[in-house]
């Protein structure tokens, strides 16, 4: 069963890699400003994880750059996981406002559905 995940998490690093999307292109002020907003965000991951790969994904593709968190092979990502979110499930969006209020979430749906809200493509 091993050899089976390994080589399915191969398979789907690899297609990944292959199809990268492209980021959108924004006015060097504008993403500044994106940048800026980002870092209150982490993505808490498995690498091969097919939902974790699907928001990575939409990360690129809108230019949004994201910490990354292995919950998988990283002891310190895992249990800040686990206490501030609750569960070992990913992906999972970490989102800290202005007044230092975190906000977990869990489901590639709605984490991709709140990144295109926040930061509509406008070029």
């Amino acid at each position: 069963m091993r050899i089976i995940h390994w080589l399915l998490g191969s398979l789907i690093l690899l297609i990944d890699w292959l199809t990268t999307p492209t980021g959108i292109q924004r006015a060097d002020t504008v993403q500044a400003a994106i940048n800026e907003q980002t870092k209150a965000f982490t993505l808490y991951q498995y690498k091969a994880c097919p939902f974790c790969v699907k928001v990575r994904r939409s990360m690129k593709r809108q230019s949004l750059p994201i910490e990354t968190r292995d919950a998988k092979r990283c002891l310190d990502a895992k249990k800040e996981l686990l206490a501030g979110g609750g569960q070992l499930k990913v992906p999972c969006l970490k989102v800290v406002d202005a007044q230092g209020c975190e906000q977990w979430m869990y489901e590639s749906k709605e984490i991709i559905s709140f990144l295109k809200q926040s930061f509509p493509q406008v070029a």
